[in-house]
């Protein structure tokens, strides 16, 4: 067979068409808002980041950002764009004044792309800049100029004003989750004190940057006081908690490396080697990090990101012909750190006694996690248990983002997304009934209990979340009170010995239809009462009705439809309030009558809206 390739099969793009055909290349994945990292929330970031590089310069200290149904503003109060380059800064690639590193030594944005993807990208983008009693006004609709206005006097204040509509066509039927956005604006005045963020009314600002970081997103005191320490260009802050595994937060000219990077592994590093040489003992690394809470934010001259989305640092040096990444982060907190240990004898005592713990536990579970790992080993993990994916989260393939692996219970269920997957993103892991409830237990049972043990083996973070395979972990359960029970069995696993993949956004919940609704022309599945009345006036007099009692009931064909691009998934987030060992002691302690009480009133509740 052969393919014709000729003159007609070369050709060039406009910069927008480029964006909207290829939007994964500037904005990540696209998503409907259901994760934190998806599309829209990085349309929202690219125009709040131009506004903090203004902050960043001493141009303006208030920032409004409003978000009503899928409508942002976002209002700066800096120098304003020059009002002759404004339709140029918005709609011309490559323009910007980042290029010149003294005007924006340390910006976000270097490349001149962010703002212009956000346009391509919106169905509505205006721009308005307001600059020493002058204002222009700029519409676009996909990136196309629809409105421009004539220079015109003003009594607003100097800054820009950035209005956009993100595209139904590019990012289907997507919503905002509030949560996720006030996460953002926090870390935005966490990092930039000074800084006042006005979220849709909302007043945020930090009078003390990672240490209000940290008390803002622990849950439950650490076992010392925050250790926080600034230099130039440099901030940290760490404790330790209660919780199993590692928790961080890492920063580069403001951007939320969620991924990490350079930075966070010199931070990793350094934190242990001066411990290590604070008490002069030979500690093993795990036992020095195992509970750590931290965060870390550095300043890094024109930073090198291994995407668009700046998620992930690839700097090796600070500045040109300056100290790496790793040389800086090492030096400060070798000494800052070493000196705070000494000044804070009692700090230092309780960090020492964790350590020791630590140690000891790891000792005692040595033995058990070498029996564990040969176990996993000889059942032939990819055959009996999980059916793998071609691409993983880890790799440096394109897709990583979107790889995903359903936990669900039953060979009928576990049968059914098999044959209905997408093979190159999506894996299926089957449980084998109930999984043990782990509440009060110590991390022995993941390795004694076979499901825990070949459950932690496929998604490979026994030592943490670097290497885990898959960026979205799906619990699939029936929508009865069996599956209600054994989602609440693998949370209370997840949080209990593995917090950070839950704190991280890696776990969801999917979102299956309870009814099937159809005539001789038309299947409509809902997912409530209310769109299950909604379909039978839609369809008419008398239309099939279908209950789903089960996963095992939906066909691989129906399945197609509820885990493709129109998959609903319920993240699962934790909330600052109650702590872990709070919420875990009430849904899966023995508190049978609080919980009883609370099941009687909510009850009721339901009742009287019936009514």
């Amino acid at each position: 067979m052969s393919v014709n390739y000729s003159e007609d099969s070369i050709k060039t793009l406009d910069w927008q068409e480029h964006i909207r055909l290829r939007p994964g290349m500037y904005i990540g994945k696209l998503g409907d808002g259901s994760a934190a990292d998806d599309g829209i929330y990085i349309l929202v970031k690219e125009v709040v980041d131009n506004s903090i590089d203004e902050f960043a310069m001493g141009c303006g200290t208030e920032i409004v950002i409003t978000v009503e149904e899928r409508k942002v503003t976002v209002r700066d109060y800096g120098r304003g764009i020059p009002l002759g380059k404004l339709v140029d800064a918005s709609s011309k690639m490559n323009t910007g004044a980042k290029y010149d590193s003294e005007a924006f030594k340390k910006s976000v944005g270097l490349n001149g792309v962010g703002i212009k993807a956000v346009n391509a990208l919106s169905e509505l983008f205006e721009i308005q800049s307001f600059r020493d009693g002058e204002t222009k006004y700029v519409a676009y609709n996909r990136a196309k100029i629809v409105e421009e206005r004539a220079v015109e006097p003003t009594a607003e204040p100097n800054g820009t004003k950035v209005t956009f509509l993100a595209d139904k066509e590019i990012f289907g039927n997507y919503h905002y989750i509030s949560d996720y956005l006030e996460a953002m604006v926090k870390n935005y005045v966490f990092l930039n004190t000074g800084l006042t963020v006005l979220f849709n009314g909302q007043k945020y600002n930090s009078k003390h940057g990672l240490y209000d970081l940290l008390m803002e997103n622990m849950n439950g005191e650490g076992l010392y006081p925050i250790i926080h320490l600034k230099g130039d260009d440099i901030e940290m802050a760490m404790t330790h908690g209660r919780q199993y595994g590692e928790e961080y937060y890492s920063f580069v000219n403001g951007q939320h490396t969620t991924q990490g990077g350079t930075h966070l592994t010199a931070f990793r590093e350094a934190i242990a080697k001066t411990i290590r040489d604070f008490y002069k003992k030979d500690f093993d690394m795990s036992d020095i990090r195992t509970s750590v809470i931290g965060a870390i934010s550095i300043k890094v001259q024109e930073p090198v990101f291994e995407s668009q989305t700046k998620t992930k640092l690839g700097s090796k040096d600070i500045a040109p012909n300056g100290p790496t990444v790793r040389n800086f982060i090492s030096d400060f907190i070798s000494k800052e750190l070493d000196n705070y240990l000494h000044r804070n004898p009692d700090t230092a005592e309780l960090l020492l006694r964790k350590i020791v713990e630590t140690e000891k536990e790891r000792k005692a579970m040595s033995g058990i996690q070498k029996i564990a790992r040969e176990r996993a080993k000889q059942v032939s993990l990819h055959n009996r248990k999980l059916r793998d994916c071609r691409v993983h989260f880890n790799s440096s393939h394109e897709h990583k983002t979107e790889s995903s692996i359903f936990i669900t219970e039953g060979d009928s269920a576990s049968g059914s997304i098999t044959k209905s997957r997408n093979v190159n993103t999506q894996a299926v892991f089957s449980l084998r009934g109930k999984p043990l409830n782990s509440y009060g237990l110590t991390k022995k049972v993941v390795y004694e209990n076979e499901e825990f043990n070949l459950l932690q083996a496929a998604l490979n973070i026994e030592n943490g979340l670097e290497d885990l395979r898959y960026n979205n972990v799906i619990v699939a359960t029936d929508a009865d009170v069996d599956g209600m029970h054994i989602r609440l069995l693998l949370l209370t696993f997840f949080l209990q010995f593995f917090p950070d993949l839950v704190r991280a956004g890696h776990v969801y919940i999917l979102q299956t239809p309870l009814f099937r609704v159809r005539n001789k022309k038309e299947t409509r599945y809902c997912y409530t009462e209310t769109e299950r009345e909604n379909a039978i006036r839609k369809l008419g007099p008398k239309p099939e009705i279908t209950r789903f009692k089960g996963l095992g009931e939906i066909s691989p064909d129906e399945f197609q439809h509820f885990i493709g691009k129109d998959m609903r998934l319920e993240p699962v987030r934790l909330t600052k309030g109650d702590t872990i060992e709070q919420v875990l002691e009430y849904y899966m302690g023995k508190n049978t009558p609080d919980r009883q009480e609370f099941i009687i009133e909510n009850l009721y509740v339901e009742k009287d809206e019936v009514n």
